[in-house]
């Protein structure tokens, strides 16, 4: 899998030393040259089992084309993007499959400005790795020195937390969010947010019980951050609360009469964050980047938060709508992709952005989703109003957003066939259609019952096309998705 997100695929089979360093030359050959003719490139990974020999490839692969390597071993992929700002780097290469399973592997490359490449860049590196990438010392036009160097750097998780302490600081006060002494549950997955989550919680005064927070680097369940995946997350973040009060007691339950307690899930390199309520309920990965807008507006002057732009892509939820209604705050879409994203609130100067699979990107911090800035800011909220994760889940208007998937099989042209059918479908009833990735399709649901919308596209990380809608209620998210796959052929 190559696409904008980078490069993935199963370790010993699609994913081959080969092409690990075939992907790396592509990105070395796009990243600018600087004046001396060294290329500072920073490394890390996730931290799953079998990463150190994709690490070791890439690492010796820089090394022959004349990079200076600053190594920074097992780190999350916002602390590379940070360390990228923080070295003056020409970019950054993480290697990660993300939420894939363990069998997975992959890269990410960080553009000079510590962000995801722009949709446009993502092609030329895409271009360029299908081409064989024809970089070698003597044809770089930025001058390679010979044989690269590395460096290692062990502080970079250190970095990466100060960055956010400092930036959430001025948001809340430390010292009002380290007073509460909230009560986290933290599962790391045993993987890359394991040692920066735990370090800041810990700066921010919570009472901490960390699960999965080994450095083995084996997932103790499937890592993706959903509901199904985090049923241990939730039991331990029930037993730490003992009981819940009635709805619209502030601040309940306490385990102690004094802690409020919440549960975070990290995924393996740390840019997605889902969210557990004090009744050890799973909130789903929507409210994250809710949490993380409303914290930030709600620490705004009236007259700044009505000028706040934020971006979310075309799968996110409405409820981002809805909380920046309340403040005057405006939302753009984009494309699913962090890199989509990011080019959204580059061209609007958005004060936040992300997406609704767990994903906070705070330019203050680094422009890269991060579950160290949406974990900071959700604790901000909490401090700051006074309230738990259950009741600033009620103030928000919700929906039922439905999610499914098809897998691509043989033959090609699946992808493209069911977007023209769902185009087809909802063009004939004057829906409002954004084609910027697959379809988006909103309208009012037949009945009366409010909006809605349906969104299918190809994903940028597995072989599948997602169906995703989202309506006043379940049943009809449902029905809504039913309709849209038969239309497509796929039946119900």
């Amino acid at each position: 899998m190559v696409s904008v997100s980078g490069c993935r695929g199963i370790v010993g089979k699609s994913l081959t030393p080969e092409v690990v360093a075939a992907f790396v030359r592509a990105a070395v050959a796009w990243m600018p040259g600087p004046a001396d003719g060294r290329r500072i490139v920073v490394l890390a990974r996730d931290g799953r089992v079998g990463g150190e020999s994709v690490h070791r490839v890439a690492e010796n692969e820089l090394i022959r084309l004349g990079c200076h390597v600053v190594d920074i071993g097992v780190a999350t992929t916002p602390t590379c993007g940070v360390m990228v700002r923080e070295r003056r780097a020409t970019g950054g290469i993480v290697i990660t499959a993300s939420h894939n399973p363990a069998e997975w592997n992959g890269i990410k490359v960080i553009d000079g400005r510590g962000a995801a490449p722009s949709p446009a860049d993502a092609k030329r590196i895409i271009d360029g790795f299908r081409a064989g990438s024809a970089f070698t010392r003597k044809g770089d036009p930025g001058g390679s020195m010979g044989a690269g160097t590395v460096e290692r750097d062990e502080k970079a998780t250190d970095v990466h937390v100060r960055r956010v302490l400092d930036a959430v600081a001025q948001v809340v006060p430390l010292n009002r969010i380290r007073e509460k002494r909230f009560g986290v549950v933290l599962d790391s997955v045993n993987a890359s947010g394991r040692i920066g989550g735990r370090k800041l919680l810990d700066e921010l005064g919570c009472r901490v019980v960390h699960l999965n927070h080994s450095d083995s680097g084996v997932f103790p369940h499937p890592p993706e951050p959903t509901l199904e995946n985090l049923v241990t997350l939730c039991e331990e973040v029930g037993r730490a609360s003992k009981s819940c009060a009635a709805p619209g007691t502030a601040n309940a339950p306490y385990a102690d009469g004094e802690t409020c307690w919440v549960g975070f899930a990290q995924d393996p390199d740390a840019d997605r964050l889902a969210i557990v309520d004090e009744c050890g309920h799973y909130i789903g990965e929507e409210y994250t980047l809710v949490l993380a807008v409303l914290s930030l507006l709600s620490s705004m002057k009236k007259e700044d938060a009505a000028r706040a732009v934020f971006a979310a892509n075309l799968s996110t939820s409405r409820m981002i709508d809805d909380a920046a209604a309340k403040y005057g705050a405006r939302v753009v879409r984009t494309a699913v992709g962090e890199a989509n994203v990011v080019d959204g609130m580059t061209r609007n100067a958005a004060n936040m952005g992300g997406e609704g699979n767990g994903g906070v990107i705070w330019p203050m911090i680094v422009p890269i989703r991060d579950s160290l800035s949406a974990m900071a800011l959700t604790l901000a909220l909490m401090a700051s109003s006074g309230k738990s994760v259950s009741e600033l889940v009620r103030m928000v208007p919700s929906y039922a957003i439905e999610k499914r998937k098809v897998e691509l099989g043989p033959g090609g042209g699946v992808a493209e066939r069911a977007v023209a059918a769902v185009k087809s479908l909802y063009q004939s009833r004057g829906a409002k259609l954004d084609e910027q990735d697959g379809v988006r399709a909103d309208f009012d649901e037949p009945g009366g019952q409010g909006r809605a919308w349906v969104h299918v596209r190809a994903s940028n990380t597995e072989p599948i096309v997602r169906f995703i809608a989202e309506a006043p209620t379940r049943h009809i998210a449902d029905a809504i998705l039913d309709e849209a796959q038969a239309a497509c052929g796929k039946g119900s």
